[in-house]
């Protein structure tokens, strides 16, 4: 069983964001795994675990940040790491997701998993391109996926808590909302371990896509105003805020 597992490294969502021309200034942020990769990646561990195969994980490397995913996710048990050398901080989803289908052609996969968005845009739209391009079925959302001989049983999340089963035949491409369990810890020692002996293969990126939309401006929010903070005893609060309203005409 080849399980290929599309990720994504972003900025911390965790920090503030400073912006530098019309983009994040990406020197003066970290960069971390995305969410849903890292349970795309569980998905795809607990799937060897029970089966059988290898796991390959691939992504991006828009910035010469990508590395430290890459170990983290051999930490995690994926068996080899695949980096697309691209250095071009502001190629869209369309652009990552031809270079992502390029490299993943001859990788001979059975299952093909992205996750079903990222936090840093949540447009969602790098798996179902992935599978629009390499020609290949697509189920997003899925919450656990087993295999059996070259059929996956997918259970899919809904709206309102409802769920459904489905049965796919391979290969296919899968958008992973959540795995059966949570992503497992990696010990830092066991990152670092992987950071001084393992290999990561580099490909050149391949291929054009876009979106056809052209990125104007990014800025900061403008501040416009700022709240009161009303001090005191609750009778006292109480006897502002009426106040308050009675000169707004609102009472």
């Amino acid at each position: 069983m080849n399980i290929v597992v599309a990720i994504k490294h972003i900025p911390s969502i965790a920090d503030d964001l400073p912006v530098k021309g019309n983009n994040v200034d990406f020197d003066s942020v970290d960069f971390v795994l995305n969410e849903w990769d890292e349970h795309s990646i569980e998905q795809a561990v607990l799937i060897k675990e029970a089966v059988g195969g290898t796991v390959t994980v691939v992504g991006v490397d828009l910035i010469g940040e990508l590395d430290n995913a890459l170990h983290l996710a051999l930490a995690k048990g994926a068996d080899k790491v695949v980096k697309i050398t691209a250095d071009d901080p502001a190629a869209d989803s369309h652009q990552q997701a031809k270079w992502l289908a390029e490299a993943i052609k001859g990788m001979g996969a059975d299952m093909v998993f992205a996750g079903v968005q990222a936090s840093n845009d949540i447009d969602g739209q790098i798996g179902p391109m992935i599978a629009a391009y390499l020609d290949m079925p697509y189920i997003g959302g899925t919450s656990a996926i087993e295999v059996s001989g070259s059929t996956a049983t997918v259970s899919k999340e809904f709206p309102g808590g409802v769920g459904m089963k489905y049965a796919v035949t391979l290969p296919f491409v899968a958008g992973v909302q959540s795995a059966p369990k949570p992503p497992r810890y990696a010990p830092v020692s066991k990152v670092r371990q992987m950071a001084q002996t393992a290999t990561v293969e580099k490909v050149a990126p391949s291929g054009e896509a876009s979106s056809g939309l052209a990125f104007k401006k990014m800025a900061p929010p403008v501040v416009t105003g700022h709240a009161e903070m009303i001090e005191g005893s609750p009778k006292e609060v109480a006897a502002k805020i009426v106040e308050l309203l009675k000169s707004r005409g609102l009472a």
